[in-house]
C-alpha cells in the first residue's frame, strides 16, 4: 500500500510503498477515508531532532487525525461490521494505568516507557491507504461524512477539552471568551464556544480571511496589531475576558491573551509553539489562572462527534489525494491553508 512516511529527522516525508498492516489481538484494520495534516506533523519531521523531548524515532507513517471504514478485525474483536465508518482516537497509552482506564491516554502514567504517543506520533498513522488501531479507540460516525470528520480527532478534540475545563468561567450572563489564532483548531474552538456557552466570543488573528470565517460562526473579531489588546478590552467594557484560549502558543500570543484576562479569568495555552511568558503578582489579575492542556479523552471525542453529527461543528476542509500530500504540507508550512487539509487516500 501507499503511505506517507517520516523517515529522517528534519527531512520532508516520503510517499512510498509499504506492507499493508495486519491487525493483532484487540485491533482493527481501517480502510482510511481521510487523514488530517496538522502542524504537529510539521514539528515531527521539520523541527525535532533525535533525542529531543517530544520526538519519536523514525520511520513511521504520519497522520494522527484519521477516519475510515472497518476492513478487517483482529483476533478477539467482535461487534464491528465491515464498511462501518469510525473516527480514530489517536492517543495510545499503556491501557492499564489509572489515566488510561478513564480514557485519558494523553496523560498515561507510563508514557516514558511507551515507544509511541499516538497513531501517527511514533506509531504508524492514518496518512496511508490502511491503518491498524486498537478497537477501543474507535468512535462511530454513523452516516456522517468521514472525510470531513477526520480533523476532529485533534482539531476538534483538543479545543473541546480545553473549553470544557473552562466552562465554569463562562457560566452566567455577561461573560466573554477569547480565541487567539484562527487556524484549524481556532475555527473549531469558535464553533464549540458558540454552541456550548452564551458568552460573547472574541476572535483574533493576523489574517483577514481567517477572521471572516470566525465572524461567520458568530465571533466578534479583532485584528492583530498594536491596538489589539485595547480593542478587546473595550469590547468587554474594560473588564477583560473570563476565559482565553491561545491556539498558537508563541510568546507574543501568550502575552496578548494574558493582557486581556479579567480578574479570576483563565488562560489555556493550547498551541505548542513553545512560547514563554512572565508572571508577576502585581501584573497578573487577581486569581487569574494560566494553564495548558493536551488533546483530550476518548469520551470527549464521542461528544465532539455528537456535535459534528448535530451540525454544531462544521470543519472547513481542503481535500487532497494521497499523491498530492506534499502540496498540502507545503501549504501548511507556509500558512497558505484557509482550512484543514485532509488527505484522501482512495480518492
Amino acid at each position: 500500500m501507499r503511505a506517507v512516511v517520516f523517515e529522517k529527522f528534519q527531512t520532508f516525508p516520503t510517499l512510498k510503498e509499504v506492507d499493508r498492516p495486519t491487525p493483532g489481538p484487540g485491533e482493527v484494520l481501517l480502510k482510511i477515508a481521510g487523514s488530517g495534516a496538522c502542524h504537529s506533523d510539521v514539528a515531527l519531521y521539520k523541527e525535532f531532532a533525535e533525542g529531543q523531548p517530544g520526538s519519536f524515532a523514525p520511520p513511521f507513517v504520519l497522520g494522527h487525525e484519521a477516519s475510515g471504514w472497518i476492513e478487517e478485525l483482529g483476533p478477539g474483536v467482535t461487534g464491528f461490521s465491515k464498511g462501518d465508518a469510525f473516527l480514530v482516537y489517536g492517543p495510545n497509552g499503556c491501557g492499564h494505568c489509572k489515566a488510561c482506564s478513564r480514557g485519558q491516554d494523553t496523560y498515561c502514567e507510563n508514557a516514558a516507557t511507551m515507544p509511541w504517543a499516538a497513531t501517527g506520533i511514533g506509531r504508524d498513522g492514518g496518512m496511508a491507504e490502511y491503518m491498524v488501531t486498537p478497537a477501543r479507540n474507535l468512535v462511530p460516525l454513523g452516516d456522517a461524512d468521514p472525510v470531513a470528520a477526520a480533523p476532529l480527532a485533534d482539531a476538534g478534540l483538543t479545543p473541546y477539552h480545553a473549553i470544557k475545563l473552562s466552562l465554569p468561567k463562562l457560566a452566567g450572563g455577561g461573560r466573554f471568551a477569547l480565541v487567539v489564532g484562527l487556524g484549524g483548531l481556532g475555527q473549531v474552538a469558535v464553533q464549540i464556544l458558540t454552541a456550548l456557552t452564551g458568552a460573547t466570543v472574541i476572535a483574533t488573528d493576523m489574517k483577514q480571511d481567517a477572521m471572516d470565517r470566525a465572524a461567520a460562526n458568530g465571533a466578534v473579531t479583532v485584528p492583530g496589531g498594536p491596538d489589539q489588546v485595547a480593542a478587546i478590552r473595550e469590547i468587554t467594557g474594560g473588564r477583560g475576558v473570563d476565559a482565553a484560549f491561545d491556539l498558537v502558543g508563541a510568546a507574543p500570543t501568550i502575552r496578548t491573551a494574558q493582557a486581556c484576562l479579567a480578574q479570576q479569568g483563565r488562560l489555556t495555552v493550547v498551541g505548542i509553539a513553545g512560547g514563554v511568558t512572565e508572571w508577576s503578582f502585581f501584573t497578573n489579575p487577581y486569581e487569574a489562572e494560566i494553564t495548558n492542556t493536551y488533546w483530550g479523552t476518548v469520551e470527549e471525542l464521542y461528544e465532539v462527534v455528537a456535535m459534528y453529527r448535530a451540525g454544531q461543528i462544521v470543519p472547513d476542509v481542503e481535500r487532497y489525494p494521497l499523491d498530492r500530500f506534499d502540496e498540502a504540507y507545503r501549504k501548511l508550512e507556509s500558512g497558505q491553508l484557509s482550512g484543514r487539509a485532509v488527505i484522501v487516500p482512495h480518492a
